[in-house]
């Protein structure tokens, strides 16, 4: 089986490249700065819910 020129990728092409672009890919976010923004600042005239120390570790205590 030969592949001609032009012809739109194959399923099969997708998975090789995908296969090989995974393991790339999860090297790439475990070497990543791991640099995380720290809480901001509360605004007491904001509505929203205020990304603080304390809904941060709320949220981290609630994952499962």
């Amino acid at each position: 089986m030969s592949e001609k020129d032009g012809e739109a990728p194959s399923r099969r092409g997708f998975l090789k490249a995908a296969a090989t672009a995974a393991p790339l890919a999860a090297v790439a976010v475990a070497t990543g700065s791991g640099a995380e923004a720290g809480p901001a600042a509360p605004d007491p005239e904001s509505n929203r819910i205020q990304d603080t120390a304390h809904t941060r570790a709320y949220y981290d205590a609630a994952r499962f």
